[in-house]
């Protein structure tokens, strides 16, 4: 049976894009320095295919362990992000504007009433189905 298509997750292609950049940088560091992608997988104690996974974004590089190819390759960790779009870029969108101006105001409020009652308002406006745009117009 065919797997059900679904979205993307929001952000994902940003996160991809980062997987790439930074396996890019891997890749163009390590064949400065010489190394083939099986030294460099036993310098970083990885199997030569999770290293060719590394460098082609396939597969995300855990912190600790970009540490340690940091190291391996002689530069800062920051190294590998040099030349990615800053956050200064990242225009948000008007539903993610709104929810941190929610999340501004919820810790804003003066104590935990209040809090736990706009969290309640959350849930009830949430559990409405089928609700249409011109009910919470009002609100």
């Amino acid at each position: 049976m065919a797997r059900p298509k679904t979205e993307a997750r929001p952000g994902r292609s940003r996160a991809q894009e980062v997987d790439r950049h930074v396996g890019a940088r891997m890749r163009e560091r390590r064949i400065m320095l010489g190394l083939t992608q099986q030294q460099m997988a036993e310098l970083i104690g990885v199997t030569y295919q999770q290293a060719h996974k590394y460098e082609k974004g396939i597969n995300r590089i855990a912190a600790g362990r970009l540490f340690t190819i940091a190291q391996a390759l002689g530069v800062d960790v920051g190294y590998f992000f040099e030349g990615m779009e800053t956050e200064r870029d990242f225009k948000p969108t008007p539903q993610q504007r709104m929810l941190l101006e929610l999340a501004r105001n919820f810790i804003a409020l003066p104590n935990r009433k209040y809090q736990e009652a706009i969290c309640n308002l959350a849930r009830a406006l949430a559990s409405v189905e089928d609700t249409p745009d011109d009910t919470l117009k009002g609100l």
